[in-house]
């Protein structure tokens, strides 16, 4: 689409089984930021089957409008029938701005929508802005991690960017907003429909989304084979806690890549985050500086992390976690 007369600000809203998924909820915090300067409104687009009632939260939120698209073809995932949805939304509403989220959905779909639409994409956005001049500031890490590039699209219309679980924050629900929700019908081409969903299968497990986690102990290299794991493990029970891990943990094999903080994992803001046996790469401050209370622990007084920790202990971590489960157990 061409740079013309494009206005609102746009967030995908993903839901699971009917569920509004956080990440939406915080885009559509960070849409209200963005639309005000721009003395513009915030849309939200609602995709799936016997949603409409979640349009109120939405509004609650932060969206001025809801387009919804209630239909049975819209009640699970798949590509085709969401990236036909998103683009009728766009050619008839002509966005200047949409977001969505960095989740497997939101990856998946981002690319198509944007392709099919002509425009660009930035994606794993860190910070998005309204520039004095109006222009949206999209910025996001670059080589490595080891330089922010900040992105601007000029030409084509909408601005498009995927923004990770735990970035942006939400709003709190305000149940006295007054928004307006509008029905659509997309003209669906069914010949393109050639994916089915067959079966949903899922994953058995207790544990929580580490992105959704209040109290989150994360492992590093330090403590990185199955003795410092059931250390950590006992601290987390202890505190009834989440436990996360470092890349180098996870490349060794022992923990599952969705346990994984920072940049080339999950961006998480817990009320208190436990670094343990850390560094403090920059990829990995990426995924956890935002924390409410940072504490780290480890033996090299000079490592990274202690300059974004709110405390800092240097010391055998083995020694401390356990001496700390002691105590707290008592």
């Amino acid at each position: 689409m061409e740079k013309s007369e494009h206005k609102g600000v746009f967030v995908f809203v993903e839901q699971r089984k009917g569920i509004i998924q956080n990440v939406s909820l915080e885009l559509i915090g960070k849409a209200r930021d963005l639309a005000n300067p721009l003395n513009d409104k915030v849309y939200a687009i609602l995709l799936g089957n016997k949603i409409t009632d979640k349009a109120q939260t939405l509004i609650a939120h932060g969206a001025d409008v809801v387009v919804c698209a209630d239909t049975p073809e819209l009640a699970d995932y798949l590509t085709e029938p969401y990236t036909q949805a998103i683009c009728h939304i766009a050619n008839e509403y002509k966005p200047s701005i949409l977001m969505l989220g960095a989740t497997t959905i939101g990856r998946d779909l981002g690319p198509r929508v944007s392709a099919r639409l002509g425009t660009g994409l930035t994606a794993d956005c860190t910070k998005l802005e309204i520039s004095e001049e109006k222009e949206f500031l999209m910025t996001r890490p670059a080589f490595g991690g080891n330089l922010m590039a900040t992105i601007v699209c000029k030409e084509h219309r909408p601005q498009m960017s995927t923004v990770r679980t735990g970035v942006m924050q939400k709003l709190p629900a305000d149940k006295s907003r007054k928004g307006e929700v509008i029905d659509i019908k997309i003209p669906f081409n069914r010949d393109k429909f050639r994916v089915k969903l067959l079966d949903s299968v899922k994953e058995k497990g207790e544990m929580v989304d580490i992105s959704e986690a209040k109290i989150l102990i994360s492992c590093g290299r330090g403590m990185g084979n199955e003795e410092g794991i059931k250390i950590i493990e006992d601290l987390a029970d202890t505190l009834d806690a989440q436990v996360s891990a470092s890349r180098a943990v996870v490349d060794a094999g022992l923990f599952s890549q969705d346990r994984q903080v920072g940049q080339t994992g999950k961006t998480v803001r817990p009320n208190l985050y436990f670094a343990v046996g850390i560094s403090g790469a920059i990829q990995h401050l990426a995924g956890m500086e935002e924390s409410d209370f940072i504490v780290a622990i480890n033996k090299d007084k000079g490592a990274p992390i202690f300059q974004v920790a709110d405390l800092g202990i240097v010391g055998d971590a083995r020694q401390i976690v356990k001496q700390l489960n002691e105590r707290l157990k008592g």
